[in-house]
């Protein structure tokens, strides 16, 4: 008998697509297929099999393949991938595919790698072969005396893994399948009384339980996670993890595999190779893998024995996906943990206010976490140090210099914050004013004195530092302002005796140099590190003790009105990385605006009265979260094109109570990568409204064809 098959294909068309098939049957649903789509095969995924075609007018094609190399997408996940699409407005087939790892959406066959075990034949006999000096080969000898998981022995030590894989192929060791693991948690920390309560009330949630886990920097919050974690292990649940960023996940899961020895965990990230995140996700599917670490897109890994999800840092924008599927990774854990009826944990010493809200209308429980987790260890003594009207040495003020002096003779270390890259923001010629700007966005280009060129951090353009002013001839061009290679120029030509490092984007390019110059920073070889927003979350500097904030003025007056939630957020964050250890810290902010509300809250350490009164002025304005908003954007070679098809949309728009349509406007910033852009803000102050009205609008604009336009709709924007 022929089926007809309903396929979600990653192509930007609402709706499934119908196939044939003989051997199909209702438990295919979620499936992989391949599938013949114009002169392509494409990766499919079932989501219906019936006896009758959704169009009967038509010639539906047969499938090529039924895929059955990966586990079913079970009905949650498509049940949760079916409300993306719907929330988010972009079609269910690209959501899925966005979904799945990246080797998953190639029509070849996947193999599945078995979990095995490791051991050696004979560790005695390969220990007395061993030189006497090759203590790590004696240490990993002794460990493949019984079996160990491939975990385990890379947790041992990096270079353990490698030297299994020689043994395997001498035949001295062997593997074995993997029994299932004996859940079992080692060196838990002494815990305070809030970190105790905190392990409670989450450890004893029963069914669907958001909380806020809300402590300052330093206070434990990982160490609550894991002891909540330990306690969902021993009850038989898988337990998914979230990061913002992939810089934090290698430490994170670094402690967690020491934790958690023994015990299946994957870690799925961009950074992970093709074959070994499809790998990973397929153990979570299966069941295999107990922990899951990942960044945004692991919100959507199968786990069929999901007991909790922690969200680290969940303030933090990274979490919402800005190009193609706009959604955001928080709200869909959240969403996810409804569905599945188990606890969430969101982390963060600075909430989102879309967080604060829910806590404030006792939507979310929340844990304090009060007090610094190691004993003895004090919140870092925060100062602002006024730099209006005072005479600055490359940005910094003598009393900041005398403080970096006093520490760097006390071989301590010192953490400059500048949240700029390059040498200096811009170049310019005091004689006619010329400065230099990007040709294809409306931005100036960044100063990289040491490799000479001008770059622009928005589209990546790149050119020449000129010699002479383009506009005038004049040879005297300065650069303006300070950026990271600046400071750290200045900083190394005044302590020559001191180890200076920068760590940003650019110093950072090449693979490892990362966690080299962490690992320089940790040995006690750096004294004076320089750095962006990379070194301001989530790492653990024992010696670290001064830090200074350069720049910090440039969020005060945004037009943006989440700037100063974001600024609060950065300034906390990396203010904590001062002081973690035994010794006390300190935290310099340089200002123009010393009496700012901002400043004055960071000072007394009291996120809640400024999260309070920004939530006050939202409501006044009528801002997020006591609204919902969504964007449609456009961008075009010319503006004039952008901003004729959305006052096209706009004749489209249904026209409902409660729902606020604003005019076409330029964006913030017009110009980009060579395409003028423009948008329309919707919003109402009912969610559920605007979700509807948007699907009648967005079904009306599908049907327009723009060539010169592209256009996109962001819901619950974070870039307004």
């Amino acid at each position: 008998m022929t089926f007809f098959v309903q396929v979600a294909l990653d192509v930007p068309l609402d709706g499934a697509f119908d196939y044939t098939a003989e051997q199909v049957s209702a438990a295919d649903v979620g499936r992989r297929v391949v599938v013949p789509f114009g002169n392509r095969k494409l990766v499919g995924i079932i989501l219906g099999v019936s006896a009758q075609p959704s169009n009967p007018e038509i010639r539906h094609k047969a499938i090529i393949a039924i895929l059955e190399d990966m586990p079913a997408l079970p009905v949650d996940v498509l049940a949760m991938l079916r409300f993306c699409s719907a929330y988010y407005h972009h079609p269910l087939g690209q959501v899925i595919q966005t979904a799945l790892p990246t080797r998953l959406r190639d029509p070849a066959p996947f193999k599945v790698v078995e979990s095995l075990n490791y051991q050696l034949r004979d560790a005695a006999a390969l220990k007395a072969m061993l030189p006497a000096r090759a203590v790590m080969q004696h240490r990993l000898a002794t460990f493949l005396s019984e079996p160990r998981t491939e975990d385990e022995i890379r947790a041992l030590s990096p270079g353990a893994w490698k030297l299994v894989q020689s043994w395997l192929i001498e035949k001295v060791a062997y593997a074995v399948k993997q029994h299932p693991p004996i859940i079992s948690a080692s060196g838990a920390l002494q815990l305070n009384a809030d970190q105790a309560a905190a392990v409670e009330g989450i450890a004893s949630s029963a069914g669907f339980a958001p909380a806020l886990l809300m402590g300052i920097t330093g206070s434990g919050k990982t160490e609550v996670y894991l002891q909540a974690i330990a306690s969902m292990l021993a009850k038989g649940k898988q337990i998914l993890i979230l990061v913002p960023e992939i810089n934090l996940t290698p430490q994170l899961e670094a402690r967690f595999r020491a934790r958690f020895a023994g015990i299946a965990l994957v870690s799925l990230h961009s950074s992970v190779a093709d074959g070994d995140r499809a790998q990973g996700w397929m153990a979570a599917a299966r069941g295999d893998a107990r922990i899951v670490l990942g960044t945004r897109l692991a919100v959507f890994t199968p786990m069929p024995s999901l007991g909790l999800i922690v969200v680290d840092e969940e303030h933090d924008a990274s979490f919402k996906q800005q190009e193609g599927l706009r959604y955001s990774a928080r709200d869909m854990a959240v969403w996810r943990a409804n569905q599945r009826n188990v606890p969430i944990v969101l982390g963060s010493a600075t909430p989102s206010l879309e967080t604060w809200h829910n806590v404030r209308t006792e939507k979310y429980r929340l844990h304090l976490l009060r007090e610094r987790a190691v004993s003895g260890a004090k919140p870092p003594q925060i100062s602002l140090v006024n730099t209006r009207r005072q005479s600055l040495v490359e940005g910094l003020h003598p009393g900041v210099l005398q403080a970096i002096r006093d520490r760097v003779a006390r071989k301590e270390q010192v953490l400059v914050f500048i949240n700029r890259r390059g040498y200096a923001p811009v170049v310019h010629c005091g004689e006619c004013g010329w400065m230099a700007a990007c040709t294809r966005c409306a931005a100036r280009l960044t100063v990289h004195l040491r490799e000479r060129t001008l770059r622009c951090h928005h589209c990546g353009l790149e050119e020449r530092l000129p010699a002479r002013c383009p506009g005038c001839g004049n040879q005297d061009v300065r650069p303006v302002g300070q950026g990271t290679q600046r400071i750290e120029e200045f900083l190394s030509s005044q302590f020559a005796h001191a180890k200076v490092i920068r760590i940003d984007r650019d110093s950072t390019r090449r693979k490892g140099s990362f966690e080299a110059a962490l690992e320089d920073i940790h040995e006690g070889r750096a004294d004076i590190l320089i750095g962006t927003q990379m070194l301001a979350k989530g790492h653990d500097f024992p010696n670290l003790t001064l830090v200074v904030v350069v720049g910090a003025d440039s969020g005060l007056f945004s037009a943006d009105y989440r700037a100063a939630e974001r600024m609060y957020a950065l300034l906390a964050q990396v203010a904590g990385r001062s002081g973690r250890g035994d010794k006390p810290g300190t935290v310099l902010i340089q200002t123009d605006f010393s009496d700012h509300p901002l400043f004055q809250s960071l000072i007394r350490d009291d996120y809640a009265s400024f999260a309070d009164a920004e939530l006050a002025q939202r409501q006044t304005a009528q801002f997020p979260p006591v609204c919902a908003q969504a964007i449609l954007r456009a961008d075009a070679l010319v503006l004039a094109d952008a901003l004729a098809f959305l006052r096209q949309a706009l004749a489209l728009a249904p026209v409902t109570p409660g729902i606020v349509v604003y005019d076409p406007v330029e964006a913030s910033m017009v110009r980009l990568a060579n395409r003028e852009r423009a948008q329309v803000l919707v919003q109402s102050s009912h969610r559920g409204a605007l979700r509807t009205w948007l699907a009648q609008w967005m079904h009306a604009l599908r049907q327009v064809r723009h060539a010169k336009v592209r256009w996109s709709l962001d819901v619950d924007p974070l870039e307004v």
